[in-house]
Order: C-alpha cells, then sequence, then structure tokens
C-alpha cells in the first residue's frame, strides 16, 4: 500500500499521506473513508508485526519504521529527537546514514545508541539491494504475509472444547454452526440469563408455555423442540436418543460413527438448534408459534436439501447418504 504501484496506494500517497509517514497521521482525522480511519486506530497492533530488511535503505523511514533492534525510533524519542539528531522526519535510513550533519556528543544513552546503530549499518548499505518487508509469522519474521498465521498471533489461544467437532465440521452451514458455537458456550440471549440484569421479565418459555426457558430447556426439553429433536434423530439414535443438553453435546461431539451416520446426525442437531431459535425468535417479536408440524416440515426439507448437495460431491463413505436419511426417518 505506501510503495507498491496499485491505484489505491498511489490515491492513498498523493491525497492522505501528502509525503508523510503513514506511522505520523494522527488518529483523530477525519480525511478519508472509515475503513482508512480504522486502520489508522490499529497501527499499534500492527507495529509488532511488521519490520524491514535493510537493504539499500531508499524505502525504509528513519523515523517510522522498524530497522533496528531498538523498535521504531521516533516513538522513543519523539518531536524533539529530530531536532536533537539533526534528521528531518521524512528521511529514509540511506538519507539518515549518508547525510552530512554534525555528530554531537549526546549525554543520553538513547541518542548515543541511535548513533551507534547508524554507524553500524553505514557499510551494510547495498546500491543494488531492494529493501524488504518483513512480517511476524509463527516462526519469526518473514518476507510472506500470512492471514492465519497473523490472526493466530493476535488471538489468545486456548485449550480446544471437547464439543469442537460437533460445531465445525466439513460441509457445515456457517449460519447454523455460529448459532450452535453460541449456545455451547451458553451465549445465546436466553431469558434466564436476560432476567439476571432485567429483573421484571417474564421468563415462560413462548414455545411451550409451561418452564422457564434456559439453554437446556430449549434444546431440547421443551416439549415443542422435543418434538422436533425426536423427530429427526430417534431413528438414528435409537435406545442412545435423548434429550439432555450435555448428553446430546458428547454424542454429536465424538467420533466412532459411520461417516454417513454423524454427518446426518451432526447436521440434524445444527438444523434443530437454529430452527427452535429462530422460531422462538419470532414469537418474542410478537409471532405466532407455528406449528411444530410445520417446523418438522421446514427443518426436514433444508436438512434434504443439504444432503442432496453432499451427496452431489460423491465423497467416499456419502454416496448413499440421502437414502440412508429417509431410512431413518421412516423408522
Amino acid at each position: 500500500m505506501l510503495t507498491g504501484d496499485s491505484l489505491w496506494g498511489k490515491w492513498i500517497r498523493s491525497y492522505l499521506l501528502k509525503k508523510r509517514s503513514f506511522w505520523e497521521i494522527k488518529n483523530h482525522t477525519q480525511s478519508g473513508s472509515w475503513m482508512w480511519r480504522k486502520m489508522l486506530k490499529l497501527r499499534d497492533i500492527a507495529k509488532d508485526f511488521c519490520r524491514k530488511e535493510i537493504g539499500n535503505g531508499r524505502h525504509i523511514s528513519f523515523w517510522y519504521d522498524t530497522w533496528s533492534d531498538m523498535g521504531i525510533i521516533y516513538d522513543i524519542l519523539g518531536e524533539r529527537g529530530t531536532l536533537q539528531l539533526g534528521i528531518r522526519k521524512e528521511a529514509t535510513l540511506e538519507e539518515a546514514v549518508c547525510s552530512v550533519r554534525r555528530r554531537r556528543s549526546y549525554r543520553s544513552a538513547v541518542l548515543q545508541e541511535v548513533e551507534r546503530n547508524l554507524t553500524a549499518i553505514s557499510d551494510k548499505l547495498s546500491s543494488d539491494k531492494e529493501d524488504m518487508c518483513l512480517w511476524r509469522g509463527k516462526s519469526g519474521y518473514k518476507p510472506k504475509f500470512t492471514t492465519k498465521e497473523t490472526w493466530l498471533n493476535l488471538r489468545p489461544t486456548s485449550i480446544q472444547q471437547v464439543w469442537t467437532r460437533g460445531v465445525w465440521f466439513p460441509m457445515a452451514t456457517p449460519r447454523f454452526a455460529f448459532i450452535v458455537w453460541l449456545a455451547m458456550q451458553n451465549r445465546l440471549s436466553t431469558m434466564d440469563r436476560i432476567s439476571v440484569w432485567d429483573r421484571g421479565v417474564d421468563t415462560t418459555c413462548v414455545l411451550c408455555k409451561l418452564d422457564a426457558e434456559s439453554r437446556d430447556h430449549l434444546f431440547f426439553k421443551c416439549v415443542y423442540s422435543a418434538q422436533l429433536w425426536k423427530s429427526l434423530v430417534k431413528g438414528m439414535l435409537g435406545n442412545a436418543y435423548s434429550e439432555d443438553w450435555a448428553l446430546i453435546v458428547q454424542i454429536v461431539s465424538k467420533g466412532g460413527h459411520e461417516k454417513k451416520l454423524l454427518f446426518c446426525l451432526r447436521y440434524a442437531f445444527h438444523a434443530a438448534v437454529y430452527g427452535i431459535w429462530r422460531e422462538r425468535n419470532r414469537v418474542r417479536h410478537g409471532e405466532s408459534v407455528l406449528p411444530v408440524t410445520t417446523i418438522i416440515k421446514l427443518t426436514d426439507k433444508g436438512v434434504r436439501n443439504k444432503l442432496s448437495l453432499v451427496k452431489m460431491k460423491r465423497r467416499k463413505g456419502m454416496e448413499d447418504i440421502l437414502s440412508y436419511w429417509f431410512q431413518t426417518r421412516s423408522s
């Protein structure tokens, strides 16, 4: 963006940077789009992920790029440093090394270290070698930027949850998986959670109108949702069938079953959780409860459509998955 030949990069350099460094633009600027302003606010994070490998020094900012182990010089010395060193803010590293200026005897140990670094790299500048951006990845800095490694470095890492395979699996529907992921962590806005900060709210389940609404009640101890769940998976689970959330999570998360059964079970679980949550939200917002037979038909049709797509992909062990689904539904 800052040194490339893309049209967007050229426009930014001409109209937003105006010969200034990307790193010196103020956060509160009103220039540019919201995306540009968002990028400016993320600079403090980005600084730790990019450094420069010195070539000829012509595309390295002396003040704003990380070209030594000291880090970004401007962050250390501030505005006063430009006067103390006699190096202008727009200077490249090549200019800072090669310019004729008065070298002072500094009392500051930091200024002395900066001068030592400049002296040390003066012999390393190579006129026929381009400067290179290095990006922090999984194992140190390297020339190639990868979104995955940057994301993994940014986010805190935790131990893998036992229910992971029941949420994220090949060919899952993303919007279904997201709702199931929230449910696994008990982060859906069920009425038992809402009542913690809104004491006067009615917590009764709007689908069955019998018990208080909670995650474990909705999935699938509620007499309404239980009918959907039983219709979808009873034929597959047989004696292992359960309406208890904790047991259901164990069943859909563990392996050991043939591929077509495992996919049908997990996808039916996703479709049921998503369908019940969507219906619950409809009713909470003033709509009438659909007959459970209608929910069953809609969910079953959605599952069949998905299995038709899976069948077309001809994956090993999934060739007759749609026939298998019909067999379990007639059980």
